[in-house]
């Protein structure tokens, strides 16, 4: 049986990159976590980390462990702090990670909401993107995560998939619910011509240039641009929807947001049609077997309630 504190330590090291570091994130002696490091060795068998000039690293099985060993940390972090909340030696905690266009929408309401009905709920925040938020929850960082997805079939995530029933368990535990079915739309500059159609023609935009956003938003519009028979010129690349609009209204290119984006905030420099067949999808995650924490369900519910308000225009 792997010692917990050891794996702990272990973790420690891969987090922060060196003996010294992870002894002061643990509060521990340099000369502890070295001896810590070495039990574990001894225990497994296996060269876990070796001297690197006047350092040290992980040798690959030391980094397979950590991985793994995160994973459990965070499992029994998790149960440690439900069962708290259960017996009632604290207020209740939920932890949500979510992509930064929905952190700009749907959470702010859903977090008011719980502050109304359930003022001692303690709600942590943290921004991440779906393929990131998914090894958190995992992992046993967060409660919930909230990712999206261009393709309403499950597809392979991380080592699992997601299914788009809710409440039906899937590979690696994770369930998720339908939030949101939101249009993509083509933003351009307000002083670009006006498109011939009140939905947007790829082909007609082969020749500009292109912004495109995060790993999976490039990814779609290049099978997008590819559908309607060219490759983007992609001139400027980066997470920030905000940024992004900035940059179409300078005339600096056009690019693809979804709705959420647009409702998040709006450059009065732009203009935007419509995409035809294709959508964003979002869903809330959970992580293990149903049912849920009372308080993993009042978020749940919130979301979904924040979701299905009507919206403005985009």
């Amino acid at each position: 049986m792997l010692d917990v504190t050891r794996l702990r330590v272990l973790v420690a090291v891969a987090r922060y990159g060196s003996v010294t570091a992870a002894a002061r994130a643990l509060n521990y002696a340099q000369p502890s976590v070295s001896h810590h490091l070495a039990r574990l060795e001894s225990e497994t068998g296996t060269k876990l980390v070796q001297r690197a000039g006047r350092g040290i690293r992980l040798t690959d099985a030391g980094r397979l462990l950590a991985e793994r060993a995160a994973e459990v940390i965070g499992r029994l972090d998790a149960a440690e702090n439900e069962l708290a909340a259960y017996t009632g030696l604290r207020a209740g905690r939920l932890r949500l990670a979510a992509f930064p266009s929905a952190l700009g929408t749907i959470v702010p309401a859903a977090a008011a909401f719980l502050r109304g009905t359930n003022p001692d709920l303690d709600l942590r925040l943290t921004e991440a993107e779906p393929p990131e938020a998914l090894r958190m929850l995992r992992a046993g960082y967060v409660d919930v995560a909230l990712v999206f997805r261009y393709s309403a079939e499950p597809v392979a995530v991380s080592g699992g998939e997601l299914d788009d029933d809710e409440n039906v368990d899937i590979t690696e535990g994770l369930r998720e619910r339908l939030l949101l079915n939101e249009p993509v739309y083509l933003v351009t500059s307000a002083r670009e011509a006006p498109p011939a159609a009140e939905t947007a023609d790829l082909s007609q935009y082969a020749r500009h240039r292109w912004i495109a956003g995060c790993d999976r938003c490039r990814a779609h519009l290049i099978a997008q641009c590819s559908v309607a028979g060219f490759t983007p010129k992609i001139a400027f690349t980066t997470d920030d929807f905000v940024a992004v609009q900035a940059l179409v209204a300078a005339d600096l290119g056009v690019s693809t947001l979804a709705a959420l984006c647009l409702r998040a905030a709006r450059h009065p420099g732009i203009k935007t049609v419509p995409l035809p067949g294709t959508r964003r999808y979002v869903y809330a995650v959970r992580y293990g077997d149903p049912p849920d924490p009372p308080a993993v369900t009042e978020l749940m519910d919130a979301l979904h309630a924040a979701a299905e308000r009507p919206r403005p225009a985009e």
